[in-house]
Order: structure tokens, then sequence, then C-alpha cells
């Protein structure tokens, strides 16, 4: 058996790449952006979500074929969008030159419903494949014995709306923007490279986290889906910490939160592009019923940050947080203690 310290290790090292590269991904998409004109927010919610989320896309795949660890799967992608959403708090109480809520572009709040949107059609075939299994179906709405299920094309569908129109409202309300950004680039084709090394490095840390996480489960007696949703999910989470920390240092503020939500489409995605992978049957039908309470915290914690995005308080509790990031804080910590009780 591997001893603890060396697993703990073993998942310090893939959160140490996967943040490490997440910062190269941050720097080197600012600059393809720049050289190709894109705007911020598109940047942040298309090219630098999407491959911020890679870890949870290769930690997705490998842990439903190699590592035959559905819970894994699931607890990640829907532990991930609970995690992103956590780190709007961190941009709440690092942006100090005024409220998040207040500064942050009414756009957001297309990304944010359809988030709950998706969330929510998740939720539900999670909870229908539960029923269903319970009454003896073996399986539980996919349509055919060893294929995906119907969740499958519908989230598909939904993500590429999403994209298409949030691409169209930012081409006709585009506005002003205060980012700043250096002026001596690299070249495209040097920044392009430099991006997918990145893009590399990430991926296999993604693939290679799966299994850590199993190990480590099985060395603290904790269950799978506690460890996806929490430990697992944090750590394929930091790239989207890192791209947020670095887009706030070159004053981006809507490219960190369009990174941040654009990602948790893209996660619920996974649980899709999953799905498709997972040959023993319908993955919903094959996981804990306790992911719904990580799918439900995440519906919840995304309509928290929508109140915040139309009603924009000014005002902070203790002169750290505004009142919509203490109740994102409450719902994250309500989620994991949940999990932690009663995960498999």
């Amino acid at each position: 058996m591997t001893p603890v310290t060396t697993i703990w290790l073993q998942f310090a090292l893939c959160a140490a790449l996967i943040g490490l590269a997440g910062y190269q991904l941050s720097h080197y998409g600012d600059v393809i952006a720049q050289r190709t004109g894109m705007t911020g927010s598109w940047v942040g919610l298309a090219l630098l979500a999407t491959v911020t989320s890679l870890p949870e896309l290769a930690t997705g795949i490998s842990s439903v074929t190699v590592a035959n660890a559905p819970n894994l799967a699931v607890g990640d992608a829907l532990g991930s969008c609970v995690v992103n959403l956590l780190f709007l708090v961190v941009i709440d109480t690092v942006f100090r030159q005024q409220p998040l809520w207040h500064r942050a572009g009414q756009g957001h709040v297309l990304a944010a419903a359809f988030g709950v949107l998706m969330l929510g059609f998740t939720l539900v075939s999670l909870l229908m494949s539960q029923v269903r299994l319970t009454h003896g179906s073996a399986v539980t709405g996919s349509l055919a014995p060893s294929g995906f299920g119907l969740m499958t094309p519908v989230l598909l569908v939904l993500y590429l709306v999403a994209m298409r129109t949030v691409f169209a409202y930012e081409r006709d309300h585009a506005r002003a923007m205060s980012e700043t950004f250096d002026n001596a680039l690299p070249a495209l084709r040097r920044a392009v490279v430099r991006f997918g090394l990145a893009a590399a490095v990430v991926a296999g840390a993604g693939m290679w986290l799966p299994f850590v996480a199993a190990d480590l489960a099985h060395a603290m007696a904790w269950n799978k889906s506690f460890v996806g949703s929490l430990f697992v999910a944090l750590a394929t989470s930091l790239p989207e910490l890192a791209v947020t920390l670095s887009a706030l240092r070159m004053g981006a503020l809507d490219m960190a939160i369009s990174n941040l939500l654009g990602s948790n489409l893209f996660n619920v995605l996974i649980i899709a592009v999953d799905d498709l992978f997972y040959r023993p049957g319908y993955l919903l039908a094959s996981v804990s019923p306790v992911h719904a309470v990580t799918a439900g915290s995440a519906i919840t914690m995304t309509g928290l940050a929508l109140v915040g995005l139309f009603f924009k308080p000014r005002g902070r509790v203790l002169q750290a947080m505004s009142w919509v990031s203490l109740g994102l804080v409450t719902m994250y910590l309500l989620n994991t203690y949940v999990l932690y009780l009663y995960g498999e």
C-alpha cells in the first residue's frame, strides 16, 4: 500500500502542475486574444473557460474509463462548479476598488442564467435516473442498453445555444471596457505554441489526478463522492483560480468573471462527455444520489450570483465581502458538510 504521505505529495504535485500551467494559459490566452482582436468577456467565457476546464475533462474521462470511478467524475464536474462560484468570493475580497457585484457587467447574467438551466436539467436527470433505478430499471433513461442518456444531447445543444447567445449579446452590446493590457506582446505563433504546451501539462496532470484521488479516498477512509467534489474539484479548478487572479492583476475584471461562469457551463457539458465514454451504461444511474445536493448547491449559488449582478450591492459585511458573497460561502460549506456525512 502506498504511504499516505506519498499520496498527499502526489496530490500536491498534481495541484502544483495544474496551477502553474493554468497561469501560463491565462497569460498566453490573453496574448492570443489581443492578437486576434477578441473582447475580454468573450475570451474569458469561450477560450479561457474551455481550456481551464481541461483538467475536469481529462479527469472525468479517465475516471469513467481506466479508473472506473464514476462518482469521482460526476463529483469533480459538479464540485468544480461550486468551487468556481466560491472563487467569485475571492474576487470580491481581493478586488478592493469597489464591490465585485457593482462593477461587473450585465452581460454575465446570460452566462449565469444558462448555467442555472444546464445545472437544473442535470439535477432533474440525476433524480429521474435514481428513481427509475430504485424501481428496478437497469438502463434508467439511456438510449441503448450500453449507450448514453437523453441528457447528453440536450446538454450539448444547451451549451451551443448558450455560446451563440452570449456571443450575439457581446457583439450587439459591446461596451467600453476598463481593462488595460501590456503592449509588449509576444508573436501570435509563439503564444499559440506556449498555450498548447500549457494545455498539455494541464491535461496530463488531470488524467493522473483521479488515480491519486482514489488512493487518497481509500487511505483516508473517505467516500469518493466527497473526495471528488472537494479535493479533486479544488485541484482541477486551480487553473480557473490562476486565470482569475491573473486577470485581476491586469484589471480585467469581466474576463475573470466570464472565465468562472463559462467554466461552469463547460463543466456541466463534461458530464455529458463522460456519459459518452462510460460503457457500463448510463452514467447518472451509476453514481451516488448525494450528487444532487452538489447540483442543487451550484444552482442556489448561481442564483445568488444572479441576484448580485442585478441588485449590485455596494456594502461589505465586516468590511470584507458583500452579503451575496457571504451567502456563497455559506452554501459551499453546507454542501461540503453534507457530502462528508452522506457521500458514497
